[in-house]
């Protein structure tokens, strides 16, 4: 909740410094650091690389991207980004604050390569070369010491199999290991590729937080059984009377977590990138190198911190997956079974005499 409020302050704090720039150099600079920021974290038609120059004789060094779109009166359409660049437009198309809008006002169906999503293609690609040198490595060393890039990540799989699967799901851990392994590996990875200078903000972008949640979602309901329901409909220990009220709590309790998972890794990386980029935006506001160091310091500082956000982000994620699943898959013990059962083995002890 608190990073929540921190990531709400912010974009409150955008707007303040969007509409009255903190100086009137920053005025006669033209720097809007609101504009600069949400432009760094969200999507785009172009990923924008360098800028530059200063004001009208600015030059943007971007990389374009290919527009796919589709209009019912006219098909499909497939192009180069460059020719939006600058306001133009090309085939009834155009850029409007970045969205793609027909000139004639007909609907459009945007199936373009974005940002990000180009993005997480270049992860994805990442991913795949990397676990296929680890598992060469592991067919190759198998019975023997680990060695090149096998040797860093063994060790951090074996942590998510012992620490999180096991001890969160249990005896069936193995058929989740796949998408737990899965999640946070990419989680991590795109919290690191996101702090490179020009880089895309994949892991701070919701919909991306929204379909990982929606997966766990969907894998703990398709894993539950009897006693998860059972827990949910009929609460063991809880009276009667409060038994309606608990069966509400915890139905939407079901959606409540997977939708926290969403907020939560969306909030902390989303913020992390906010914070930094205030930090160096000051420099441009104030117009003065003598609160460069300062800034540039603590920008310095809380980009370090990002790092260690970026693994304990994706851990969160998949502890909480792995607890998630657990809760789905635990099977029900019999309590009556159980006393039953020291009963008997009370009554081993009683002397003959006293029965």
């Amino acid at each position: 909740m608190k990073r929540l409020l921190s990531i709400l302050l912010c974009f409150v704090s955008l707007s303040v410094f969007a509409n009255e720039p903190a100086t009137e150099a920053a005025n006669e600079q033209g720097f809007n650091p609101g504009e600069m920021i949400l432009e760094h974290i969200g999507d785009s038609h172009e990923w924008h690389l360098a800028t530059l120059g200063e004001g009208e004789h600015a030059s943007h060094i971007s990389l374009p991207l290919p527009i796919i779109a589709y209009q019912p009166n006219k098909g499909l359409s497939m192009f180069s980004g460059s020719q939006l660049a600058h306001g133009h437009s090309h085939n009834g198309l155009k850029l409007e604050e970045d969205k793609l809008v027909a000139e004639d006002g007909s609907k459009v169906y945007d199936f373009s390569i974005t940002k990000n999503t180009a993005s997480l293609l270049f992860s994805a690609a990442l991913m795949l070369i990397v676990f296929t040198a680890v598992a060469r490595g592991y067919k190759k060393n198998h019975g023997r010491a680990p060695s090149g890039l096998q040797s860093f990540f063994e060790p951090v799989i074996i942590f998510i199999r012992d620490e999180i699967a096991k001890k969160n799901i249990g005896p069936k851990y193995e058929r989740y290991m796949p998408y737990l392994l899965t999640a946070f590996f990419f989680i991590w990875f795109n919290n690191l590729l996101g702090l490179m200078p020009g880089a895309a903000n994949l892991s701070g972008n919701i919909a991306v937080t929204l379909v990982l949640a929606v997966m766990t979602l969907v894998i703990t309901l398709a894993s539950s059984n009897k006693n998860y329901w059972a827990h949910i409909f009929a609460t063991p220990g809880v009276p009667k009377p409060l038994l309606p009220i608990m069966i509400v709590v915890e139905f939407l309790g079901i959606f409540t977590k997977p939708f926290s998972l969403m907020i939560r890794l969306f909030a902390n990386i989303t913020a992390g990138h906010i914070v930094v980029l205030s930090f160096i935006s000051l420099v441009f506001i104030f117009k003065s190198w003598a609160v460069a160091p300062v800034t540039l310091a603590f920008g310095l500082f809380i980009n370090i911190l990002e790092l260690l956000v970026a693994i304990l982000q994706a851990f969160i994620f998949t502890l909480l997956t792995a607890m998630y699943i657990g809760g789905a898959v635990e099977e029900h013990h019999d309590a009556d079974h159980q006393i039953g059962g020291g009963d008997g083995a009370d009554q081993a002890h009683v002397p003959a005499h006293a029965h």
